[in-house]
């Protein structure tokens, strides 16, 4: 999929106030670009600035994994990429050093006149080398926290310390919900009017104008007449699967032919095939999917159960309610500003596996319900999480940050 071409690329500079506004030299850092919510992120801010007539960079460092590398799923043109090979995600003295220097030198010589750095490590060592290299107006957005209450104690202490150095040497700091921003506050990372609410912006169309997909039904056997709980979402710790697997459990019993259909791949795919298997659950692993394809996923879908434990704003529920589709999550981060309780679906208590089942179950057994929620759903993020309006935000706030407004 290519978001533009060269024939589709023109340089269209923005008027306000009569006077022209100036294309921008612009460099966005981010740790990786591994299929994730930050990365796609990142690149959307990217490409829409990019067509707006802007010259802009993306720094990152190698992107291994199995979660497959982003760039290399999308066919992208007129992006100027590198790679940074010591800017790795692991703390590593040598390393972060090594990609301080390495990243201070590209700004140097790029003369940028925007620094944006996303996701904690690239946010920290590419904040200080900006500042540094003396860039105008250094940004960062959070995507999700470093420090959180599952991670071990003297890492949350160096996180915070890291975090509150990196935060005096930028000018303003987004964040894609309003959770994050609280917490920021509360950890005295900087002060609030620092912040500001920058919602996460997607490729909504394909999921708004979804409808149920039969071929994949077909592909993986899945009836026609059977409903379907579905989580997209990579098969790692913290992401909710040591919650998922035991409401599934519960689900099962009460709809015995319920089928759940994960979206993602990871380290604890073995794990969750064999007690799935164990426990006779009809469970499908479509294993690595392209985002441009997960619509087709969720479309056939009947809920979404999105259980993470550390969150920023889940991506994963705003394509799902885009589809028309319910979601239950836990009331963690920002998961509570996109399920809103009652509503788009529901608010389950962190780790709470029997309630949640219960939500699942009655939402399952309900179809009407499920219908009023998904159309709630669509009405609701149509209206905040478009990425072009993720741009126009982005461009506005550095023309007024460089004064140029």
């Amino acid at each position: 999929m290519s978001y533009f071409s060269n024939d589709e690329f023109k340089i269209n500079y923005p008027l306000i106030q009569g006077f022209m506004r100036k294309p921008l030299k612009i460099c966005h850092i981010i740790t990786r670009m591994i299929v994730g919510g930050a990365q796609e992120n990142t690149l959307l801010s990217v490409i829409g600035l990019v067509q707006k007539g802007h010259d802009v960079a993306l720094l990152t460092g190698p992107s291994p994994g199995p979660e497959g590398e982003l760039l290399k799923k999308k066919n992208i043109t007129d992006l100027n990429t590198a790679v940074i090979s010591s800017l790795v995600r692991e703390l590593n003295p040598v390393n972060d050093l090594k990609a301080y220097f390495a990243i201070k030198k590209y700004l140097e010589n790029g003369k940028f006149d925007v620094v944006h750095t996303h996701s904690s490590k690239a946010g920290v060592i590419g904040r200080l080398a900006a500042k540094s290299a003396n860039v105008p107006f250094i940004v960062h957005t959070v995507h999700g926290q470093a420090f959180h209450r599952y991670e071990k104690s003297w890492k949350n202490c160096i996180y915070r310390i890291s975090e509150r150095i990196a935060a005096r040497k930028c000018d303003k700091i987004y964040a894609v919900c309003q959770a994050m921003i609280d917490q920021c506050v509360a950890a005295k990372i900087a002060p609030l009017q620092k912040y500001k609410v920058v919602y996460s912006g997607m490729e909504l169309e394909p999921f708004l104008n979804s409808v149920p997909d039969c071929g994949i039904r077909r592909k993986f056997g899945i009836p026609e007449d059977v409903p379907v709980v579905g989580a997209v979402a990579r098969l790692f710790p913290l992401k909710g699967y040591e919650y998922f697997l035991p409401a599934a459990i519960r689900i099962a019993k009460e709809i015995p032919k319920v089928f759940f259909l994960i979206v993602g791949d990871g380290t604890m795919m073995e794990e969750m095939k064999r007690k799935a298997s164990e426990n006779g659950l009809n469970f499908i692993f479509a294993g690595l999917v392209p985002p441009d394809e997960i619509y087709r996923y969720c479309s056939v879908m009947d809920i979404l159960l999105h259980l993470s434990l550390r969150e920023g704003l889940p991506r994963a529920v705003v394509q799902a309610l885009a589809s028309g589709k319910p979601a239950i999550g836990f009331d963690l981060d920002g998961t509570p500003e996109v399920i809103i309780h009652g509503k788009t679906g529901f608010i389950a208590r962190p780790e709470n596996v029997e309630e949640t089942a219960g939500y699942a179950v009655n939402l399952l057994n309900d179809k009407e319900m499920r219908i009023r929620m998904g159309e709630e759903g669509r009405r609701f993020v149509k209206e905040k999480f478009d990425w072009k309006m993720m741009a126009d935000i982005l461009e506005e706030e550095y023309f007024k940050g460089l004064n140029l407004l």
